[in-house]
């Protein structure tokens, strides 16, 4: 059959494939979810990534790609790809997911176990059930519809980035050393979100990011605060106070020589509505200045991840000696994120009191993105999100996380449009305990990617 005579899958064939296989998906992502694959061999296995590299590997094979590859990239972990040929002269379009996830934290905060796929109150629970597992699965549903509705009327590349999480760059890196490799006319990246649950939505911006360690130390070792407390510099009381030096009264990220004035133009994000998604406690303020918009998609944000010192339990009456800390800049779209980490170091090293020694080390970076919105494909996805979410109006919004991958493919393929859409609502509560996804949110998603495939080759058909 020629592509010209390839019949047109419809909503209604495509919808009703999707919901047939909706229990197989469930199945699969309780299959995904149950491996433990945090890309941080100090905090579980390797083998778990492994694992899971190696499931998504074998469900590309059963679909029918070939040259399916598990890529050993730079920073010691694995990616895989796949290619599903398409029609004579059809377009190419690439669909990224990962499949490493956010370690579960606090497990005691969970209801139900992080690693086991759990079905309450219309959701399905699961570390990596939306982020972005489920994106995995998002792919595989549209791709089996289309096959059962007159077959995939593009060629298809799947790559799933096995260190997305860590943002240690493994997958960039490897791109840029072979950059023929993810070349396609249009690149899904199903690792972002509706803005609400059931209003479609793609997302144009992504705030890059920079991560560095800064180490604080005053005194050869610990001494008795009794006997030197008041004199010694404690080391732990110099990085509170840096740390603090990096916001301003009212909450605003202050790093010196950063712009943090920029205005969101577009989609608003109500106030009230965001402290819900948020779960902020009655009577806390919000931080910064601005709409919310503007905080968290058009400005920076500093946030401390993790400070080195002594536990509670088991602390001793001492001044500290030495002390660490990890801390995130988010970039936003318009800021270089290279001249944000000199900026971010030059501040910690700054605003060290009382001499201290101060060592910074950056240990992750990623670029800010900003879409194409005018391109056909995202033509296409409007009118593909319409007919699947029965005629609501596509959003587009930016989002505060990073997926620095966008910018590398971004250089590497400049000709190609890049869209980003996902399973991450505000209700999944990603990186958080008791992470989820709407599996109403999945077919309807799906649904709407097939539809996106279908009329993308049209459109480039002319």
């Amino acid at each position: 059959m020629t592509q010209g005579s390839r019949p047109s899958p419809t909503r209604s064939g495509l919808e009703a494939t999707v919901t047939s296989l909706m229990p197989r998906a469930r199945a699969e992502l309780a299959e995904l979810v149950a491996f433990r694959s945090v890309a941080d061999p100090a905090q579980f296995p390797p083998e778990e990534c492994a694992a899971a590299a190696e499931w998504v590997a074998g469900a590309l094979r059963a679909e029918g790609f070939t040259d399916v590859a598990l890529l050993d990239t730079p920073d010691g972990t694995q990616s895989v790809y796949g290619f599903l040929p398409g029609p004579a002269g059809a377009p190419t379009v690439l669909l990224y997911a990962h499949y490493d996830v956010q370690p579960p934290l606090d497990e005691a905060a969970w209801l139900s176990p992080p690693f086991t796929l759990t079905e309450r109150d219309g959701r399905w629970y699961g570390r990596g059930a939306a982020d972005c597992k489920g994106g995995l699965i998002m792919h595989l549903l549209a791709l089996r519809a289309l096959k059962a509705n007159g077959g995939v009327p593009v060629g298809v590349k799947v790559i799933a980035e096995g260190s997305e999480e860590m943002g240690t760059g493994g997958l960039e890196r490897y791109a840029e050393q072979h950059p023929e490799l993810l070349a396609a006319d249009a690149i899904v990246i199903g690792d972002s979100g509706n803005f609400r649950v059931g209003l479609p939505t793609v997302t144009a911006t992504l705030r890059g990011m920079t991560m560095v360690t800064v180490e604080v130390d005053t005194l050869e070792g610990n001494l008795h605060s009794g006997q030197f407390g008041g004199a010694a510099p404690d080391a732990l009381a110099a990085l509170i106070r840096m740390l603090d030096s990096l916001r301003a009264e009212d909450g605003s990220t202050a790093v010196d020589g950063l712009a943090a004035d920029a205005s969101w133009e577009g989609l608003q994000y109500a106030e009230e509505d965001f402290r819900a998604d948020a779960r902020v406690l009655d009577g806390v303020e919000l931080i910064g200045s601005g709409t919310v918009a503007d905080r968290i998609w058009a400005r920076p944000a500093v946030t401390v991840l993790g400070i080195d010192c002594p536990p509670v339990v088991g602390a001793t009456p001492s001044v500290q000696a030495g002390a660490r800390a990890l801390v995130s800049l988010r970039v936003p779209p318009g800021a270089d994120a290279a001249e944000a980490t000199k900026l971010l170091t030059a501040h910690l090293e700054s605003h060290a009191p009382w001499g201290a020694r101060v060592r910074v080390e950056q240990v992750g970076e990623g670029q800010p993105f900003r879409a194409d919105t005018t391109s056909p494909a995202y033509s296409a996805m409007a009118e593909a999100m319409r007919e699947a979410y029965d005629g609501a109006e596509m959003q587009t919004a930016g989002m505060g996380g990073s997926i620095p991958l966008c910018n590398t493919l971004g250089t590497l393929y400049p000709e190609a449009e890049i869209l980003l859409i996902g399973l991450s609502e505000p209700e999944a509560q990603i990186h958080a305990a008791n992470e989820s996804v709407s599996p109403e949110e999945l077919r309807r998603l799906s649904v709407a990617e097939a539809l996106f495939l279908h009329r993308y080759a049209a459109a480039r058909r002319g």
